[in-house]
C-alpha cells in the first residue's frame, strides 16, 4: 500500500487545548473532523501520552485553534514537538481563554470552536473524543491551513505521536546533490536546495554555511541536533 496517499485527505492543522484546574495546555493536532451540524458535533483522535490528552479526559472541556496559511513552522513546532510536561506552551504567546477556561490563540489563527466531551472511543494508540461545539467564531479572513499546504509549502514535519505520522522512505531521501541535514527532535529536513526563506537563508547555502545561531525552523533545535542524511 502506498501510505502517501492519506496525505491526499484534506485534514486541516489545529491547535486543540484544554485544562486542568488552573493549569492548561495544548497540542497540534490535524486528526480532526465535523461529524455533524445539529446538533455542532466534531471529532478528534489525541494521543494518548500527550498531556493534552490527560487534560481533556480530566474536564472533559476543550478549544480548537484552526490555523491560517500565515501560521509559521515554528507555531506549529512549538505545540507538536515540545511537551506541556516540560515547558509553557503558551508563555508568551497572544492567547484569551474561552468560556470553559480553555485557551484561544488569538494571532495565525481564522476561528475557534469551543466544546465539551460527549463520547469516547479508544482507537488503540489514540482516544477518539467527540465533542459538542458550544461555541464558535470566526477570528479573521483567511484561508486555513491544510495538512497538505503545511507539508508542501511550509515544508513542515509531523510528530511520531501524530496519527497521521508516514515514515519518509528512502526513495523520497535519494535524488540530491547537496548533502541534507535532519533534525534529530522533530525530523525537519534542512533542504540546500530550498534553504530557509523565513529565516533568511537563501536557497544554495549548504548547512555548514548556517549561522552558528540558526535553529530548526520547526521545532528551534540548534544546529549540533542535526546529522547527515543518509
Amino acid at each position: 500500500m502506498d501510505t502517501k496517499v492519506f496525505r491526499k485527505i484534506s485534514y486541516g492543522v489545529y491547535i486543540v487545548t484544554s485544562k486542568a484546574g488552573d493549569r492548561i495546555n495544548g497540542q497540534t493536532a490535524n486528526a480532526l473532523m465535523q461529524v455533524c451540524s445539529s446538533p455542532p458535533l466534531i471529532a478528534m483522535a489525541i494521543n494518548k501520552e500527550n498531556l493534552t490528552h490527560e487534560f481533556i479526559k480530566k474536564s472533559g472541556v476543550f478549544t480548537v485553534s484552526i490555523l491560517s496559511q500565515d501560521a509559521p513552522p515554528r507555531l506549529i513546532g512549538r505545540f507538536g514537538f515540545k511537551s506541556g510536561r516540560e515547558v509553557d506552551k503558551f508563555d508568551g504567546m497572544n492567547y484569551r481563554l474561552a468560556a470553559n477556561g480553555c485557551p484561544i490563540l488569538q494571532e495565525h489563527t481564522v476561528g475557534y470552536l469551543e466544546g465539551k466531551v460527549i463520547k469516547e472511543l479508544d482507537a488503540e494508540t489514540h482516544t477518539i473524543f467527540m465533542g459538542e461545539v458550544t461555541e464558535g467564531q470566526l477570528l479573521k479572513d483567511g484561508e486555513p491551513m491544510t495538512y497538505a499546504y503545511y507539508h508542501e509549502v511550509k515544508r513542515g514535519t509531523t510528530p511520531k505521536t501524530a496519527p497521521t505520522y508516514i515514515e519518509t522512505t528512502q526513495e523520497e531521501k535519494k535524488g540530491e546533490n547537496m548533502k541534507k541535514y535532519k533534525c534529530t527532535v522533530c525530523g525537519y529536513i534542512y533542504d540546500p536546495s530550498k534553504g530557509d526563506p523565513d529565516g533568511g537563508i537563501a536557497p544554495g547555502t549548504p548547512f555548514e554555511k548556517l549561522p552558528d545561531d540558526w535553529t530548526c525552523p520547526v521545532c528551534g533545535a540548534t544546529k549540533d541536533k542535526f546529522e547527515l542524511e543518509k
